[in-house]
């Protein structure tokens, strides 16, 4: 029996916050120069690991990261319990019932997302040499993981994109987040089953049948009834005043242990127990979007970068560097994805360019791809040369992204969005005392200027979209908007709320500035170009403030005119 002694708590404290610290610091610097955190934190682990500290001084980065197994353990199971709540957190960014309603456009390019990229990485890897497989894998098996691995796009990493280019709650946004969603799911579940048969390598055709049939069932439970209970509960919860945050996030943390435990019990590996229970969990309308929030920034902060750094600490990223291997992770990672993305694009009938930007958002892999293939190193499926070259894929691919999706959104012309918005489109004290009633006093104002649309038609597309994802941003300013087939002209109608409204802000601030954007349907691009020139322009907090303080429509429309000049 091993007893925790003072050491192993000092050295434990130390090694956290040293990671911890590091991590933090570095991660910080990297997110200033628009690069993804995750960088940052393997990098740490590879500095303090066998990379680059254990070939400088050995002997002290075996006394600071020994290999006793009580002190491996102390970090390990910290950095696990990281990387359980980081599946749950996955799963509550994961709008599965908003991407369930895109269904008929999501779910055809999804299905190129799993499958082209599955053959072009499955062919080629059957011809590797057998040094790269780990000690319990077969060939079929080590290209059969290989190929669910670079299916995975990394889902926080595009996300994060795509709030960076001002284009995530546009309809484009919305589909590219709902084909990860449903991507990452059935992802998830051909990944799972896959790995209970390599754990259990006597498995029969009948306990096959048996964790197959108990995977979809979970899953399936989880995101019809199991949302429906989740939310009945935490509504039982409100009711009785249970303080705000902890009583959602307690009930979020419990329902993710339940979720592994059930999966375990299957013979399907704990995350993705926690991965869909918190896709169930978010599902919870009552569950806000500054409680979610919370979350993201507890786990995000403290317990992924310990995860990450404990990667770097385990492998030895120089003596497993394989320059070869690696171009070819990345290859058949960016071609699978990026095809595939492009073709299914073009399949739902979208333009060319923006089939470009939907293949350019699946590019990252991200810290899922790390996450998979870590599971398939533990069970001997892969070398370490195999996962060092999907750590650095995952890394490349991340950083990459972004540029590219730039690039292209550059090449987008772009449009005057004020010569949409006249003053007298512009309300200076909205009498509305909720988001729904402003969203209905705002559509009614430009009813004579809809040229034979229903009013009521236009009202309820701006009130179904609202509900599939919030348009709220940062600085209390909504964004509600909706494509309607034969309107002539884009529409654009701006409205202050001095009382401020309840929009489900991330911030958890009230809402004082609303623009209404009413696009034609035909024309997907205008949408896009209004949201970005909208968002960029109150980005700025000096302008906000000002546009709080004006006296009348007519000064409100001289601050936004200046606010959109350059400088």
């Amino acid at each position: 029996m091993h007893l925790l002694t003072e050491d192993n708590i000092l050295l434990f404290l130390l090694q956290i916050s040293l990671l911890l610290g590091c991590a933090r610091a570095l991660g910080e610097l990297f997110r200033r120069m628009g690069q993804p955190s995750i960088t940052a934190e393997i990098l740490v682990g590879i500095l303090f690991g066998p990379t680059i500290f254990g070939r400088i001084a050995p002997a002290l980065q075996a006394q600071m990261f020994p290999t006793d197994p009580v002190q491996m353990k102390m970090l390990g199971t910290v950095a696990w319990l990281g990387i359980l709540l980081f599946l749950l957190k996955a799963g509550l960014e994961t709008n599965f019932a908003t991407a369930w309603r895109q269904r008929h456009q999501a779910m055809k390019l999804s299905f190129c997302d799993l499958t082209i990229p599955m053959i072009i990485a499955f062919i080629p890897c059957m011809y590797l040499p057998v040094h790269y497989m780990g000690p319990d894998g077969s060939r079929v098996i080590f290209s059969l993981f290989i190929a669910v691995i670079m299916t995975i796009s990394a889902l926080p990493v595009t996300a994060r994109v795509l709030q960076d280019l001002k284009i995530y709650r546009t309809d484009l946004g919305l589909l590219i987040m709902s084909a990860l969603t449903i991507n990452d799911v059935a992802g998830w579940i051909v990944f799972a089953l896959i790995l209970g048969v390599v754990t259990d390598a006597g498995m029969t055709l009948m306990q096959m049948g048996f964790v197959l049939g108990a995977t979809i069932v979970y899953a399936v439970f989880c995101l019809s009834y199991g949302s429906k209970i989740f939310d009945s509960i935490l509504g039982f919860f409100q009711r009785k005043r249970v303080p705000e945050p902890s009583g959602s996030l307690t009930l979020v943390v419990v329902a993710g242990l339940t979720g592994g435990m059930i999966t375990t019990w299957i013979g399907i590996h704990a995350l993705f127990g926690f991965f869909i229970a918190g896709i169930m969990a978010g599902e919870s309308p009552r569950l806000s979007e500054r409680t979610r929030h919370i979350f993201d920034q507890m786990v995000q902060a403290i317990l992924v970068p310990l995860f990450f750094t404990a990667i770097g600490l385990k492998l030895d990223f120089l003596g497993n560097f394989d320059p070869l291997l690696v171009l070819f992770i990345l290859g058949i990672g960016i071609l699978g994805r990026y095809v595939a993305a492009y073709i299914g694009g073009r399949l739902i009938g979208q333009p060319s360019l923006h089939s470009r930007l939907i293949a350019d958002a699946h590019i990252p892999g991200g810290e899922m791809q790390i996450i998979i293939g870590m599971l398939a190193l533990e069970y001997g499926v892969i070398s370490e040369t195999v996962y060092v070259a999907i750590v650095f894929g995952a890394i490349v691919t991340s950083v990459i992204s972004g540029p590219l999706m730039g690039r292209l959104l550059r090449k987008i012309e772009q449009i005057d969005w004020l010569a949409f918005l006249p003053v007298d489109h512009i309300r200076a004290d909205l009498s509305a005392k909720n988001k729904e009633e402003a969203i209905l006093e705002m559509c009614g104002s430009v009813e004579g200027e809809l040229m034979g649309v229903n009013l009521s038609e236009v009202t309820a597309s701006v009130l179904e979209r609202e509900a599939e994802m919030t348009t709220s941003i940062d600085g209390g300013v909504a964004l509600p908007h909706a494509r309607i087939a034969n309107l002539e002209r884009p529409l654009v109608v701006f409205a202050r709320s001095m009382q401020g409204l309840e929009w489900n802000s991330a911030d958890g601030r009230l809402t004082r500035m609303v623009f209404l954007m009413i696009t034609p349907k035909e024309d997907p691009s205008v949408q896009l170009q209004l949201l970005q020139g909208i968002s960029r322009c109150v980005s700025r907090k000096e302008l906000r403030l000002q546009l709080l303080r004006a006296d009348n429509a007519s000064e409100l429309l001289e601050l936004l005119r200046k606010g959109q000049r350059p400088g």
